[in-house]
């Protein structure tokens, strides 16, 4: 029997395991993360695959944090598999582990500190009537790896960034494609998203200068204005404005100076959820300029569940159909 607490953020579903798996072995976060992969990974897909999940369900391990600098720690896991950053899953985190008094709420505002793969979340929750309003995170350096990369995806040469918040992103204005943003277009915005992730990878090898565990394309990002759709992990599509995607965003858009150093970027999503972002200071990631970002946004519970697999159940662990 597994126990789960179930929030959305901004409409986008975060799982929250409150129970029933052994702790996460190891040191740092990533250790924890691998460990998970070796050992947990029937609990992963007991929880995002169907009949108790779906294609685009997204959850998170809790953990210990890897030192006394901060409260919690947490491995997030997807369709296929787990990720080093997560923005609306942070905000999730915080605001279960205040509405279940595992970190006190003892003002108008209340710092969290979450360790997650990618790094060190300073995090800060406004309480409004006792309860949890919006969290506001500031994420690890942001950076530009490379702009005008130009692959070809559906017949055409596009030009496209890559761009990093916790994890990478490729970043290509809708408009290339002649798709509007709307939700009946997003698969066609899957397929896409997959077409360019293959694309990029095939063609150049996407890695942290400082952290070669942090590699790949994991995320594919649509923009029209300040509104987005992207596509991660195997073809699960955010509805939420996409928290890491949107620190990517917002050093591409700072580096190419559209948008005014500490201007709010209200940044939309494909249903019309928006996080407030915006860049704060200056960094550096190795050789590349960088950015600090902070996203906010809030957090809504949907449920408990006790999900269980009979011995005899011929599904297994679950299924996937897309």
């Amino acid at each position: 029997m597994v126990s789960t607490v179930d929030y959305h953020t901004a409409g986008e579903p975060f799982r929250i395991v409150s129970g029933g798996v052994p702790s996460l072995r190891g040191a740092t976060i990533m250790e924890k993360r691998r460990y998970a992969l070796e050992h947990l990974d029937h609990i992963r897909q007991l929880l995002v695959f169907e009949p108790r999940g779906h294609a685009d369900m997204y959850g998170g391990f809790v953990t210990d944090p890897q030192d006394a600098g901060a409260q919690l720690g947490v491995v997030f896991f997807h369709n296929a598999g787990y990720s080093t950053a997560c923005g609306h899953g942070t905000i999730a985190l915080v605001t279960w582990a205040i509405d279940a008094a595992m970190v006190p709420a003892t003002g108008p505002s209340v710092e969290v500190v979450v360790d997650v793969p990618s790094g060190r979340l300073r995090t800060v929750a406004t309480m409004e009537g006792g309860r949890v309003r919006s969290v506001r995170f500031r994420n690890v350096p942001s950076f530009v790896l490379v702009e005008g990369l130009s692959v070809s995806v559906a017949g055409r040469r596009v030009e496209v960034a890559v761009a990093y918040g916790g994890s990478f992103y490729a970043i290509v204005p809708a408009e290339r494609f002649e798709l509007p943003l709307e939700p009946a277009f997003v698969p066609r915005f899957i397929e896409l998203g997959r077409a360019i992730k293959a694309a990029i990878e095939t063609e150049r090898e996407i890695v942290h200068p400082l952290e070669p565990e942090l590699e790949g394309i994991y995320g594919v990002m649509f923009t029209a204005g300040n509104r987005n759709v992207t596509v991660f992990a195997d073809g699960e599509v955010d509805r939420s404005p996409c928290g890491s995607g949107t620190s990517a965003r917002l050093a591409l858009l700072d580096r190419q100076g559209e948008l005014a150093r500490g201007a709010t970027l209200m940044h939309e999503s494909v249903i019309g959820t928006r996080f407030a972002s915006r860049v704060v200071s200056d960094d550096r990631v190795g050789d590349y300029p960088a950015v600090l970002t902070e996203i906010e946004g809030s957090a809504h519970l949907t449920g408990y569940h006790q999900f269980v697999l009979s011995a005899d159940d011929p599904i297994g662990a679950g299924f996937l159909i897309r």
